[in-house]
């Protein structure tokens, strides 16, 4: 095992003829003048949204944004929020509730934001409320000039762009150091919050908050109960049902169950609870596959690895379910122009989409990597002769196995039954996930030595920091202007319209998607090409193919180990480096591209959308 772990860079020191390159790339981009593009994308971020605050403000009680009540504040912040999304219509903006309000970070009590939605439904006409939101989304893009500012605007403006420049020059330090790994990964991470305190960007006790999230509990959480499943023996028993039927137990059709069982459920389970549940059956099958002859296989490992990795990667856009970026262009569309795209009707857009997938990625995975050992079937004997020597079902296997149902119905649930009101409270995955390490412990299966020995900190730390790299992409704007930039540098060359625009739009999200989470990724480049598109193609199918084929994209996280949580998940096998995701993540990503540009062109093109005219 010490060998196998060496492989993730842990145990090596700071390579500086490779870590100078990064280094000084980053300062080069520090240094250069502030582009007016930045400055432009800072004061749309950090002056436009109060003055189109005070702008509604104005226009529906001829007050000042200082000096309107509570309620009226509430109501323009609700207009100036719903511009940010795209949604102009006052149908859109009475269906908001008081959590639509907390989760933007609107400040509001119910008594408020029942008198701002009564105001709004009372004494604004449709009519009145679209010409004010067209307002305010002009004032917003364009009627703002960064040279008419006040000078105490400029300094805003200027702080805005910096922090985006910042955001773009932390990215090429970031994306060099995870491919070349001239400095230990978890080290990374904790440069990330660094380069964001000495710059300015976030404080020193922000930095701190802002190292967790969720995602990361879950992380931290599905390795710890991996480790519970190792050492009691429940991770050999669940292998050995899943692939005993086997005639031939080949590593190819070993990989094949794999993705043909996790990509599916992908689509309606969260992909980083598929990764954790099968990263030890993995681990396992690679462990007893060693022989005398062969003690160490490591492309045997990193197939294995990445196998799971993939299948978990390819199978979110099959349903909304599958994950957070689906759902956000769905709002994204219903907000801006009313389509709504039901489930089964998603489900039967994009589902083909995995079965296209499932076979060229399986066929990817197992050229990139060639394995010495390929049959499989010493490990399948190993472990029956293991299982029969453990007799039948202790009392630590049978508590390893109830807390991790348990855990694993709490995640299938926790967000319906909240929203169907049995649960009083949002838990999360990762809060779940951490409850049942902790029951485990409870439940005296492990104590915390076995955390402490088998649980890889440094990949937690490592996502981490990867969620802070993404989160400041996302709120600095960087991540906006980046998608802007490319757009208005394409559409001179035609690029702005039909399946070309779809092109952009794809191959922009997928590469924002390997820096930062999808959801923003789609958040990111989704109203900017919905808007193009309501633009150049009104009232079409375009609108609606658009919004799923860049919530597709969004899943497209295939080459770095922060793209997707299921990557760091087996990351932290221990048998993986960082160039091995690009080694199958490069190809993949470009034939997904094309796939799905085929797929939009030939199946949704000639399936037409709820009787909308073709574009």
């Amino acid at each position: 095992m010490k060998k196998n772990k060496k492989i993730t860079g842990y145990d090596k020191y700071v390579d500086w003829k490779v870590f100078i390159v990064p280094v000084v790339l980053f300062f080069v981009v520090l240094v250069i003048p502030t582009p007016y593009g930045m400055k432009d994308v800072g004061m749309e971020y950090t002056v436009a949204p109060k003055a189109v605050i005070n702008h509604f403000t104005k226009a529906l009680f001829n007050k000042s944004s200082s000096d309107a009540e509570q309620w009226q504040l509430v109501a323009a912040k609700m207009m100036e929020q719903s511009i940010q999304i795209g949604a102009l219509k006052k149908p859109r903006f009475l269906k908001r509730d008081i959590k639509w309000c907390k989760k933007y970070g609107i400040e509001t009590d119910q008594k408020n934001f029942d008198k701002a939605r009564e105001y709004i439904d009372a004494s604004v006409s449709e009519e009145e409320f679209l010409t004010m939101m067209q307002k305010g989304l002009e004032l917003r893009k364009t009627g703002l000039k960064y040279e008419e500012l006040s000078e105490k605007d400029k300094k805003t403006a200027d702080k805005g762009g910096w922090h985006i420049k910042v955001a773009v020059a932390m990215g090429v330090f970031v994306v060099l150091c995870f491919l070349t790994e001239c400095i230990p990964l978890p080290a990374v991470a904790f440069c990330i919050g660094l380069i964001l305190v000495f710059t300015g960007v976030v404080s020193r006790n922000d930095v701190a908050m802002l190292y967790w999230s969720d995602a990361c509990w879950f992380i931290m959480g599905s390795l710890m109960f991996a480790a519970a499943f190792v050492k009691t023996g429940v991770d050999k028993r669940v292998c050995l049902m899943m692939f005993k039927k086997l005639a031939v137990p080949n590593v190819k059709w070993i990989t094949l169950i794999f993705f043909l069982i996790i990509t599916p459920l992908a689509a309606f389970i969260s992909d980083h609870a598929l990764a954790a549940m099968f990263l030890p059956i993995g681990m396992l099958l690679y462990q007893n596959s060693l022989t005398n002859d062969i003690p160490e296989d490591k492309e045997l490992a990193k197939l294995l690895m990445i196998a799971i990795a993939m299948a978990c990667n390819i199978g979110g856009p099959g349903a909304p379910s599958g994950g957070a970026r689906n759902v956000i262009m769905m709002t994204y569309l219903a907000d801006m122009f009313g389509f709504d795209i039901g489930y089964f009707q998603w489900v039967t857009y994009c589902f083909p989409f995995l079965f296209i997938m499932i076979p060229v990625t399986w066929f990817m995975t197992n050229i990139r990597f060639k394995p010495r050992i390929v049959s499989l079937a010493p490990a399948m004997d190993q472990l029956k002769a293991e299982i029969d020597r453990m007799g039948g079902w202790n009392r630590h296997q049978i508590w390893a196995l109830i807390i991790f149902i348990i855990m694993v119905f709490g995640w299938f649930t926790e967000k319906a039954f909240y929203d169907l009101g049995i649960y009083p409270i949002r838990t999360g995955i990762g809060v779940l996930a951490v409850a049942g390490a902790v029951a485990y412990i409870l439940a005296g299966v492990v104590n915390w030595r076995d955390y402490q020995e088998k649980v890889d900190w440094g990949v937690v730390w490592l996502y981490a920091g990867a969620i802070i790299f993404g989160r400041v992409l996302d709120d600095t704007g960087a991540a906006y202007w980046l998608a802007r930039t490319v757009i208005d540098f394409l559409a001179p060359l035609g690029m702005d319209a039909g399946i070309k625009l779809m092109v952009v739009s794809n191959g922009l999200t997928a590469l924002l998607t390997n820096l930062m989470a999808d959801g923003p990724a789609a958040a990111a480049v989704g109203p900017i090409t919905l808007n193009m598109a309501g633009l150049v193609h009104p009232g079409t199918t375009f609108l609606p193919f658009m919004a799923m084929s860049t919530a597709i994209a969004s899943s497209f996280a295939y080459c770095l180990i922060i793209g997707t949580p299921p990557n760091a998940i087996v990351y932290a096998s221990g048998y993986l480096e960082p160039k091995d995701f690009l080694r199958v993540g490069i190809p993949v990503f470009f034939i997904a591209n094309i796939i799905l540009i085929l797929l939009t062109g030939v199946y949704w093109v000639f399936r037409g959308f709820s009787g909308l005219p073709g574009f």
